[in-house]
């Protein structure tokens, strides 16, 4: 095709950025030409236009403003596409054919640094994954706008998607040849957008990242990672800070079910900060401390010391208010220092921002001055170790005006006295300027014309207009014309024009010089950047820390205990969240009672008695406690939980084509394959997806598996009463209920968990309440009272009876297997009976029936088995 040299330029470039929009730079416009002309013009909502090509084709073209490409990034990050930027390198004016044009960074939903993708309270990663021959993923994860950079060696598949899930990983870097079928997998169940990297050598310029760290498992994806953020962002990473070597295992693991479940950033119908555990404990007053309490909700802490040391520290400032108060007041007034410091890295920090930074470290030796005062060991760390970087306050004191402007373009931002020769540049403009005023009144007063004015632009510079009406007051030859108005003339003079070239020369030197100076100060800056990481880190987590104690202090949470026994036991414990959202002391407070001879909670009662809410309610406790913060409670004292299971709601996943009944099921397998001893597992209805029979039993086989092979903490809440006779059979498990009345034929809810089982489930009257007709109600009550008249057996009886005829099928199945001769002596006569006589093939189900060891099996896996025996009879 015969296109234009320049859309054959362009055309070269796109083919380096095949998964990209190309933002191709033409004039005052980036443009997009072809495809991305298309698709963009939906995306953005704009104009969808056309150019010649070449000859005589038109080609797709739309394109926006320069100034205005932020907002449309924005649009385009935010859906999870990419953006090549690509520049003008050279002045057209002065260009030589056509102008050269290169990429100069590759802005990703991982890589973008502009606010306005940005929210300020949450972390953007960008994260590399290598897969080694043993099963094992190397995970290296890093924030461009902050510089954290963090590396894992993750052991299952299921971890590498908690890890991403836990990090809101905005995008990920793969091998070219990465497992297509995994990748899928990731698409389906995280937003993230996929990269793809061919090198994982650590580059040369950024071995300093990798100190200390030597396993090869790591070194590859760390390398991957660094290898794709040079080749997109094209500059210094100066500010990316030496990678930080964590380990899973030191961590309370929640899998992705129970961070939704349990609502602990976002709430799950409207995927929004309030309601949840995040907006709860978010009293933090700097952008950075709102990112890292989130990292501490996300990773509860196992290690009891380290929990113990956050606890101390919050509980010496949760009693010390007006100091406390002080620190909140002074914590207000410091800026995002993490990000600042990337900004001034990554070279695109603005005036505003730098004084912004030396606003925030004047905050500091007030901050180390209040600690001082709390004289608390428990606080040492962060008066001893704050570094109030006088160094870089100075000199931003001393070089940038206290109220800059937000772009370096027309200059404005240095001070007075700061550089001598820039002062010299200003003095001659605003002198030149001084004497073109003298100039304007001199020339209105000889020549009589009062409108006459000096004036200036880009093209023609400065100029004397005169109205045409006073056209002939003008003395011949005394000015020379230079253009003509519809209602006016302007002229020049010989000493105007020697002027105005002293005055621009002064101008465009002193905006050049400041742009030179104001680099010079971010260079200055730069060096200094591992001392401010520092101070943002400890800023950070002492803000953490006052949040915690705020609002425990708030909310009169009290500080828990840690057990060695296992034993569970929260006096007057509150939902944290709920009881927030209601008025306080509304809210019916429960106890929770687990000694070491209680591993399992068989939860019955009415549906909207609080079931779910106490056993969500104890999962937060857990969690509040092992990130350092105060419980909602009047006493408690809990395990360090190693993990958190959780089986609540009801969801088919659409998307991968499972129903209700098949998530159900799978969440339960994770956690009966997953959970130790020391985890927490809570279990909200199980096999209420299936038949009542098939439904009972798969929950009885569960609670028997968790209290025979686990004997983790378990809250199982059920509607099958007939389970609660395993409190007999089974001795480390105690039935609970919530507690409802009768008043009127309606039910009330007390709220009110106590021992024993629940008398009835008030199905109906929920469906009541809920506003079902009258005579559908009524109809509902005759037909219960009709099934209940017709089931003479007790609810322990029903439950007995399918454990009897379980064992009856065991029983039967061995006696096929020990006697199958004399089952063929008797075939003849049994098939004179009424009942047929097995054939072979059920014989054979029947065998393997009988070997199948239950106890030692997991939900899913029962299930499985069943499935194949019941299809072996249908042949």
């Amino acid at each position: 095709m015969s296109y234009t040299p320049m859309i054959h330029q362009y055309l070269a470039i796109k083919a380096q950025y095949q998964d990209a929009f190309l933002f191709f730079r033409l004039g005052d416009f980036y443009e997009m030409f072809f495809e991305d002309a298309k698709k963009a013009s939906k995306e953005l909502e704009i104009a969808l236009t056309s150019r010649n090509g070449g000859k005589d084709e038109y080609i797709p073209m739309c394109g926006i403003p320069y100034h205005a490409a932020k907002q449309y990034i924005k649009v385009l990050i935010d859906k999870g596409y990419k953006i090549a930027i690509c520049e003008q390198m050279e002045d057209p004016k002065q260009a030589k054919g056509m102008v050269r044009r290169e990429v100069i960074q590759l802005i990703t939903p991982g890589t973008i640094m502009e606010d306005e993708s940005l929210q300020p309270k949450k972390n953007n990663y960008l994260a590399a994954l290598n897969a080694s021959s043993d099963g094992s993923y190397g995970f290296a994860m890093s924030d461009l706008t902050t510089g954290e950079t963090r590396v894992t060696l993750i052991t299952t598949w299921d971890g590498v998607i908690q890890e991403m899930d836990a990090n809101d990983v905005r995008e990920l870097v793969l091998t070219p040849d990465f497992d297509p079928t995994k990748k899928e997998e990731l698409v389906e169940r995280l937003n993230t957008t996929f990269s793809e990297s061919k090198e994982d050598q650590v580059p040369d310029q950024l071995k300093s990242i990798t100190e200390g760290i030597e396993q090869e498992k790591l070194l590859r994806p760390l390398g991957r990672l660094l290898n794709y953020l040079l080749s997109t962002q094209k500059r210094s990473l100066d500010h990316l800070q030496p990678a930080d070597v964590y380990h899973i295992n030191e961590y309370m693991m929640i899998d992705q079910h129970s961070r939704r479940n349990l609502e602990l950033t976002h709430t799950n119908r409207e995927k929004k900060t309030y309601g949840s555990l995040l907006w709860l404990l978010d009293d933090v007053k700097t952008a950075m401390g709102g990112r890292r309490l989130k990292q501490w909700i996300e990773k509860p802490l196992l290690n009891q010391k380290q929990i113990e040391k956050r606890m101390d520290a919050a509980e010496a400032l949760k009693e010390h208010l007006l100091e406390r108060e002080t620190l909140r007041s002074l914590l207000g007034n410091v800026y995002d220092l993490e990000r600042l410091v990337g900004r001034v890295s990554f070279g695109n920090v603005n005036p505003r921002e730098v004084v912004q930074l030396k606003r925030s470290l004047e905050q500091i030796p007030e901050i180390k001055r209040t600690l001082a005062e709390l004289g608390e060991a428990s606080l040492s760390k962060y008066e001893q170790e704050m570094d109030p970087c006088a160094e870089v306050r100075e000199l931003i004191a001393g070089a940038v005006v206290d109220d800059p402007p937000f772009s370096t373009a027309d200059g404005g931002m240095i001070k007075s006295g700061y550089n001598e020769t820039l002062d010299q540049y200003r003095d001659a403009s605003k002198n030149g300027k001084r004497w073109i005023a003298e100039l304007e009144a001199k020339e209105r007063e000889e020549t009589g014309i009062k409108s006459l004015k000096i004036g200036y632009n880009r093209v023609f510079g400065y100029y004397i207009e005169v109205s045409r009406p006073n056209l002939k007051l003008i003395p011949e030859g005394r000015y020379e014309r230079r253009q003509t108005l519809s209602n006016a003339e302007r002229f020049i003079t010989p000493e105007l024009k020697e002027k105005e070239r002293v005055i621009l020369e002064a101008e465009e030197k002193r905006v050049g010089l400041e742009f030179q100076l104001f680099g010079d100060v971010r260079l200055k800056i730069k060096e200094q950047s591992a001392r401010l990481q520092k101070l943002a880190r400890l800023v950070s987590s002492l803000d953490v820390l006052q949040s915690f104690a705020s609002v425990s202090d708030r909310n009169g949470y009290v500080r828990p205990q840690f057990s060695k026994d296992r034993t569970l036991s929260i006096k007057n414990s509150r939902h944290p969240v709920i009881e927030r959202v209601m008025r306080r002391g509304t809210f019916v407070a429960n106890d929770f009672n687990m000694d070491k001879t209680c591993d399992l909670l068989m939860i019955t009662g009415p549906n909207m008695g609080g079931k779910s809410t106490y056993m969500r309610q104890a999962a937060l406790t857990a969690i509040m406690a092992q990130i350092g913060c105060f419980v909602p409670a009047d006493q408690a004292t809990l395990p360090v939980f190693d993990q958190i299971f959780t089986r609540i709601g009801a969801a088919d996943d659409l998307v991968s084509g499972q129903s209700t009944f098949m998530v159900e099921m799978d969440e339960a397998n994770y956690a009966l394959s997953h959970a130790t001893q020391n985890s927490l597992i809570l279990l909200d209805e199980i096999g209420r997806g299936t038949s009542t029979y098939d439904g009972i039993a798969i929950a009885q086989a569960i609670v028997e598996y968790i209290h025979d092979h686990i004997a983790a903490k378990t809250f199982f809440s059920t509607h099958y009463h007939e389970l609660t006779f395993l409190e007999e059979k089974l001795d480390r498990l105690k039935n609970i209920h919530v507690g409802a009345m009768e008043e009127n034929g309606t039910v009330v809810f007390l709220h009110k968990v106590l021992d024993g089982q629940a008398d009835k489930s008030y199905g109906i009257h929920v469906a009541k309440l809920a506003g079902l007709p009258d005579n559908l109600i009524d109809r509902a009550d005759e037909i219960l009272q009709g099934l209940e008249q017709s089931s003479p057996e007790s609810v322990e009886s029903t439950a007995s009876t399918i454990q009897e005829e379980a064992e009856q099928e065991v029983a039967a199945a061995e006696t096929v297997e020990e006697e199958p001769e004399q089952l063929a002596l008797f075939a003849d006569v049994k098939q004179e009976d009424t009942a047929p006589s097995l054939s072979k093939r059920e014989r054979k189900v029947l065998h393997e029936l009988g070997k199948i060891e239950l106890l030692t099996m997991n939900p899913m896996d029962a299930m499985n088995k069943l499935y194949q025996l019941q299809k072996a009879l249908k042949k």
